[in-house]
């Protein structure tokens, strides 16, 4: 039996190869204490059976996030299913039965580097595609942003960026789902928004968070979603270098997208705490939020975070800045990591294919809050 974490967003260190279970914990993300992400690949014979025990599951960042929990596993690295897991309030156990010599487990299925920037040389190839690289992240990998549209002559401009948190890969696997909808040419709900809209999308805010296979900050143990009011080009450049840009052209509707954890729904957490708040908020969000439902039967209201009061948002997160700064609709998209509890799948729970498919559904809910602003 062989275990290994030694390849791109890999994640988890062997405790004990002899036990029975056999024992691992998820490393730390580097300069911080945060950890739940895992991904790596086991080695065995065919036929055999594997119990796996995640002994330091309980001290992990959301540990409701494995109630009900089941592991993502693959033997291809494209078809991913699910393995049921027993949470106890300390460890996570599995059993992985091999029906081949070799598989990956991970929490959810990986979203590779390489598959992103297969992503950028597929999109820069559109003629309404525009390729820019912001800057260098720490590690020295690049942020780039896509511009899909006639940016001089568009009349409305949406922000899309992902993957804040590196190990909510659901969220760049939205992002291909989307851009693939977005340049198709027989798409009309595509057509008639690039009409009059450009869009700018940072398919991935996180680079270098992925590639270590931290669960939610970048090299330096920065958490980007909370360095929104005042980042950094030493400890946050990837916030830094999209802000600015964001300043300098503006926008009309912005939206963050994640994963959440515990919650096995997808919904909008909105900026309703911040500074100003107004009825034209509350109406551009009611607006996304009610088309959104006639769009996709994925997508829900009723679940989802507890409302800040006036005045009490969090404004180093993205989506109270930008609500704030540009006085419009900004939302943070949380799809699961579970499955959807409205329509569950026994097989694959929450998938990459559910999650691009949510991302076609969305061109609605833009369409509709952009015709009232």
């Amino acid at each position: 039996m062989h275990i290994t974490s030694a390849f791109d967003s890999g994640n988890i260190e062997v405790i004990n190869a002899d036990a029975r279970p056999i024992e691992l914990s998820i490393r730390q993300d580097n300069n911080s204490d945060f950890y739940q992400w895992f991904h790596f690949r086991l080695e065995g014979k065919t036929g055999d059976s594997y119990p796996l025990r995640i002994i330091n599951a309980g001290k992990a960042a959301y540990p409701a996030g494995w109630e009900n929990y089941r592991v993502c596993a693959s033997y291809d690295r494209q078809n991913w299913f699910r393995i049921e897991a027993e949470y106890d309030g300390n460890t996570l156990d599995f059993t992985v039965d091999l029906d081949q010599p070799s598989i990956y487990l991970a929490y959810f299925a990986p979203f590779p580097w390489e598959r992103h920037l297969d992503l950028l040389a597929w999109a820069q190839g559109h003629d309404l595609v525009q390729l820019e690289t912001l800057g260098q992240t720490l590690d020295g990998r690049d942020m780039t942003l896509l511009t899909v549209g006639d940016a001089a002559a568009a009349k409305h401009k949406v922000w899309m960026i992902a993957r804040q948190h590196p190990g909510e890969t659901m969220a760049e696997w939205f992002v291909e789902g989307f851009l693939e909808a977005l340049l198709d040419d027989a798409n009309p709900s595509a057509q008639s928004l690039l009409a009059d809209t450009v869009f700018y999308v940072v398919p991935n805010m996180n680079p270098d968070g992925s590639v270590r296979g931290h669960l939610r900050t970048n090299a330096a143990g920065a958490n980007l979603n909370r360095e929104w009011q005042d980042p950094s080009m030493e400890r946050s450049p990837e916030v830094f270098l999209v802000r600015q840009k964001m300043l300098e052209i503006g926008g009309d509707i912005f939206l963050d997208i994640h994963g959440d954890e515990a919650l096995p729904f997808n919904f909008v957490a909105a900026c309703e705490g911040i500074p100003g708040y107004d009825k034209r908020h509350a109406e551009l969000e009611e607006t996304f939020k009610r088309a959104f439902v006639t769009a996709s039967p994925d997508f829900q209201t009723e679940r989802g975070y507890d409302l800040d009061k006036p005045g009490e948002a969090n404004m180093t997160v993205g989506t109270n800045w930008c609500g704030h700064q540009f006085r419009t609709l900004a939302l943070t998209l949380e799809m699961p990591f579970k499955d959807n509890d409205i329509l569950p799948d026994p097989i694959e729970g929450w998938s990459p294919a559910r999650c691009r498919q949510l991302a076609r559904d969305i061109f609605l809910p833009i369409r509709e809050t952009l015709k009232v602003l």
